[in-house]
């Protein structure tokens, strides 16, 4: 009896292994299937991932990007800032619309301007230079904040340091001149004309203007550098040329020993020329200006203007479209500054062939 169920428990014992393997095959495939799903999953995503990643770069690739000029001021450096940005967009395929040229400078005239043109919409980029700088912070911050790139050419915002936290570090980028740079190199070219001694006197523009404040800080620091020189005076026309005309001419006759005038730009050399010419002392007081309007070329021809800063507007004007397509295709860090050089004009290199493209054009 008792080796019977002996038996029966072996049976018992046997089948009931017997129904238990499959069961744990059962396990063994449910968990192979589930990491094969979920690894054809993640494989999914990824794919979808990427693919719109390159759906979204491919889109910017393809888009028309729009970019808004809004200069400073109606005058021969501004149109030929345009020809350049013209030619650069024709060339990589961006669409470009110009803003009113104010007819004087200052944030007074170019806000209400730029607040129009901007509200016309679909902007994807401003190119500007600002009047001021700081009158027009809010201004462009409020279209930045708005969705709008802005690359700030000629002149700056603030101090011009773009890299440290700010209320004026929005813009991605200054593109212009080394102004201070600039006025010190002019410095010395005018010392070299005058023997390096004498007084000399400075027709400045606007105060709050980044671009010509630097030109008579270089300025300054250029002529302390020769010993046997003096700036006698610096005076502000605001961009008048009929008001630096009156400011030189009360200048030449409060101090008849000066023996030099740097002009910042292209009103503020020409009213002191005039005056110069006025007063009977063309070549006795030596002329430096800057801006290589075909007016002062002429003058340079003349003898009423010794020595010309010619700036590059139009390569202002193309790498600020260069620039800014990197950006908005593709996502490109773009520098805080980027600064093209200058040339001058001499009466020797005046009708050098290779210096006729540094002239400024309507």
């Amino acid at each position: 009896m008792k080796r019977k169920w002996i038996i029966i428990a072996a049976m018992v014992l046997a089948i009931a292994m017997l129904f238990s393997l499959p069961l744990v095959g059962c396990k063994a495939t449910s968990a192979t299937t589930t990491a094969a799903a979920t690894e054809t999953t993640a494989a999914a995503e990824t794919t979808t991932t990427a693919a719109a990643a390159e759906t979204t770069t491919t889109a910017a690739a393809a888009k028309t990007f729009t970019m808004l000029f809004v200069p400073g001021v109606a005058d021969p450096f501004y149109y030929t800032m345009e020809k350049g940005i013209q030619a650069k967009a024709k060339e990589l395929g961006v669409t470009i619309k110009v803003a009113e040229y104010p007819k004087s400078w200052g944030p007074e005239a170019q806000v209400p301007i730029l607040e129009a043109a901007a509200a016309a919409g679909d902007i994807d980029l401003i190119i500007t230079a600002p009047t001021s700088t700081d009158a027009l912070i809010a201004p462009l911050k409020n279209l930045y904040d708005k969705g709008i790139a802005i690359i700030t050419v000629d002149c700056f915002l603030g101090d011009g340091d773009y890299s440290k936290e700010s209320n004026y570090s929005f813009p991605l980028s200054y593109i212009g001149t080394d102004n201070k740079k600039g006025g010190q190199e002019v410095a010395k070219q005018l010392a070299e004309l005058m023997g390096k001694k004498g007084k000399v006197y400075c027709m400045n523009t606007n105060p709050d203007t980044s671009s010509v404040v630097a030109r008579g800080e270089g300025f300054k620091e250029g002529i302390a550098q020769f010993p046997d020189m003096t700036l006698v005076g610096m005076d502000y026309c605001l961009d008048d040329q009929q008001k630096a005309q009156q400011l030189a001419t009360a200048a030449l006759q409060k101090d008849k020993d000066i023996a030099g005038i740097f002009g910042v730009n292209l009103y503020s050399a020409q009213g002191s020329y005039q005056a110069v010419v006025n007063a009977g002392l063309t070549g006795a007081v030596k002329i430096a200006s800057w801006d290589a309007t075909q007016d002062l070329i002429n003058a340079l021809k003349a003898g009423s203007v010794d020595l010309i800063l010619a700036q590059k507007p139009a390569e202002m004007g193309s790498l600020c479209v260069d620039w800014g397509l990197k950006y908005l295709r593709d996502k490109t860090e773009v520098p805080k500054k980027v600064i093209p050089g200058f040339e001058f004009f001499t009466k020797e290199n005046v009708n050098d062939p290779e210096m006729q493209q540094f002239i400024y054009t309507k």
